[in-house]
């Protein structure tokens, strides 16, 4: 009989529906319910494709007789952390200050007040590995609660305290200067890994938003350093074993330090950051490489991610059936020689060996090999390996064949609005406009039906259905980045206005009006044991960088010093992070360099957006390299932009204007003049 979450929207929520565990939604309900029952609560945080919370669910919580004892003893209630970032930011905040560690599954007791006093991830069926059992955990959790309750509440009244205390110390709320960013640089050179990319070691995350900051550190002061550093880690990403090499994509991380085995859950977060990044890439250097992997991982997210309402899917499952109904991390992508020969006949199959560093011993698992591209010395036929009919081609159609990994279907509000920026982008540089309609299909789906009257934004939605939970700081943050992306490449200033909106929910209720700090979760949100604020970057940029990004956006497009003062105010975390650890506050790093920049603002001005001249000077004020710069573009008499205002054609021809810090140079018409001016 299915419990309680059988009406939830979120698809981790679901697939806990038929569990024989008696679990709750988070709600004040469950909380009721323990202290009627004068019970503790245990807090299971997950998240549809994570690999150990199925595991933990099919070894535990699916067995009956460990469900019937947590039912008698416990409320058991269920989160889907990309639901509900608030809550998991909270306790894991607390896990990893309890254990030094922290990870998914994620397994906390509360008091029915809703204090942890309990931590930890994964546990097995038995003990392993100097890990008690979950049976054994439940029990020792339970007699204590029993037997020492005072000890219990005196943990976790401590805890709460502790909590309390670790607010961020902000400095003086000054952004960073030449000096800051220099000394972040430094930083990153030291944890450099110059043989394989990347920074530190194993398990080795794409660095998406220090990418970013290296692009545009380069593009303002002609660091070298750091080009190299951004180029080479995008190529080894590319190369690797993390990248899939016949459909595009990346996945979430590589296990070893040379990009060769993934963890191979896609996320559509990842992809969209990796997919701007490499535009950005390309729009430096030119790289062949750059620009296949931005329209390969574009052609992913639309083919693969797209829901039938227009948004982005959150994620595609790491495992999937290996064909003979059991569920394997990896099976969908892994190939053996012998499977390389079912598919393309001896004779490829031998060149394919080569050209993806397949062995007979394998690179993963059971003989397995992850496809990859080494560098090597042999030139291989390009139409034979990607031509029409050729060996990708017939690989990816028998890779189709297979059971597909499970999507997780919820849109959610944030990592669309990165999507947005991606697609955008990408489609204006290459000349794909059907990746530009995907990122403005995504937009529309979010303000038809995340956006409230008041453009309060839901976190969530599954099926055009929006969900129940309030969207918090990084959703307003990311949502708006990707529609200044949009206004910029499409000439629409509804999306600059939808921007505004956003932004306004974040200066009134997000900012600290004293410090100009920022919290994840809104002044009126539910109330949690901690007010949620994390400047760092995880999994995608933090909500606070992000906000001062989409400020300071907003604020050149619309010369707002309102805006402007927000966005310096919030960089003053930046200033006091980013020398000492650089590779965790990245995408601030990134804007820091819009802001020291100018950032540029560039009107386009024409008789009609479609105009041969316009369209040049547009494309080519978008292929400008100067951090962060924001274009407007359309005809004179335009209200849609406000640096649109008082800017006529020059002679009667499409005309560029490029200012910044209140200074404008001499309007031009010649896209050769313009790109110089923008560094492209």
């Amino acid at each position: 009989m299915p419990n309680r979450l059988a009406h939830e929207t979120s698809p981790y929520l679901l697939q806990h529906a038929d569990n024989p565990v008696d679990w709750w939604p988070w709600s004040d309900e469950a909380f009721a319910e323990a202290r009627e029952r004068n019970v503790p609560v245990l807090l299971s945080v997950g998240y549809a494709s994570c690999h150990w919370c199925h595991v933990m669910a099919h070894e535990s919580f699916e067995d009956q007789a460990t469900a019937d004892y947590l039912n008698a003893h416990f409320v058991g209630v269920k989160v889907d952390r990309e639901e509900r970032p608030d809550v998991d930011a909270v306790y894991m905040e607390a896990v990893q200050a309890a254990t030094g560690q922290g990870g998914w599954p994620m397994t906390v007791f509360l008091t029915p007040d809703a204090e942890p006093f309990y931590f930890g991830t994964y546990f097995p069926p038995e003990p392993r590995q100097g890990m008690p059992s979950f049976r054994q955990l439940l029990q020792g959790v339970h007699q204590a609660w029993d037997e020492r309750r005072d000890e219990v509440a005196e943990v976790a009244g401590k805890i709460v305290r502790d909590l309390a205390g670790r607010e961020i110390s902000y400095g003086d709320a000054q952004p960073p200067g030449d000096e800051q960013q220099s000394q972040a640089l430094l930083g990153l050179t030291r944890e450099y890994d110059p043989q394989r990319g990347g920074f530190g070691g194993a398990p080795k995350f794409p660095p998406s938003m220090v990418i970013e900051f290296l692009l545009r550190h380069h593009a303002r002061t002609g660091a070298e350093g750091a080009l190299q550093m951004a180029r080479d880690t995008a190529e080894r990403m590319a190369r690797g074993g993390i990248y899939d090499q016949l459909g595009g994509g990346f996945a979430r991380y590589s296990v070893d330090r040379d990009w060769v085995v993934p963890h191979f859950e896609k996320m559509l977060y990842d992809n969209a950051l990796l997919c701007r990044v490499y535009a950005h890439l390309w729009r430096s250097t030119g790289s062949e490489l750059a620009r296949r992997v931005a329209l390969e991982t574009a052609d992913f997210m639309v083919r693969e991610l797209r829901t039938p309402e227009g948004g982005f899917a959150s994620a595609l499952d790491a495992d999937s059936d290996d064909g003979s109904g059991k569920h394997v991390e990896g099976a969908y992508y892994v190939w053996t020689p012998a499977q390389l020969r079912e598919a393309l006949g001896e004779q490829d199959a031998e060149l394919a060996v080569r050209y993806f560093g397949v062995t007979e011993e394998g690179t993963f698992e059971e003989g397995a090999s992850v496809l990859q591209l080494p560098q090597q010395d042999e030139v291989f036929d390009a139409d034979r390996i990607a031509g029409p009919g050729g060996i990708k081609e017939r690989l990816l159609a028998a890779r189709g064949a297979r059971p597909a990994p499970g999507r997780d279907d919820k849109v959610v509000a944030a990592w669309n609005g990165l999507a947005i920026a991606a697609l955008a982008e990408t489609g204006a540089y290459f000349d794909r406009p059907d990746l530009t309609e995907a990122a403005v299909a995504a937009a529309d789906l979010l303000v038809r039906v995340h956006l409230d009257d008041h453009a309060r934004i839901a976190r969530t939605s599954k099926d055009g259905r929006v969900g129940g939970n309030a969207g918090v700081l990084e959703d307003y943050a990311d949502v708006a980045e990707g529609f200044l992306a949009l206004a910029s490449v499409t000439g629409e200033g509804v999306w600059l206005e939808f921007a505004g909106l956003l932004l306004d929910h974040v200066l009134a209720r997000f900012a600290d009006p004293e410090s100009g700090a920022l919290y994840d979760t809104a002044c009126d949100a539910e109330r949690l044991i901690r007010r949620p604020q994390d400047p760092t970057d995880n999994a995608v940029p933090s909500g606070w960088t992000a906000a001062a990004g989409a400020l300071l956006g907003y604020a050149a497009q619309t010369g707002s010093a309102t805006h402007r003062t927000a966005a310096e105010r919030a960089l003053g975390v930046v200033r006091a992070l980013g020398p000492r650890v650089p590779r965790f506050v990245g995408w601030g790093l990134a804007v820091a360099e819009a802001a020291l920049d100018g950032p540029r603002e560039v009107a386009v001005v024409g008789p009609a957006l479609d105009d041969p001249a316009t369209t040049a000077l547009h494309r080519t004020a978008l292929l400008g390299t100067a951090p962060g710069a924001v274009v407007a573009a359309g005809t004179p008499e335009s209200d849609e932009f406000p640096l649109l205002a008082d800017r006529p054609l020059v002679g009667g021809e499409p005309a560029a204007y490029v200012c910044r810090n209140f200074t404008c140079d001499v309007p031009t018409t010649d896209p050769d003049r313009l790109s110089a001016a923008l560094g492209g």
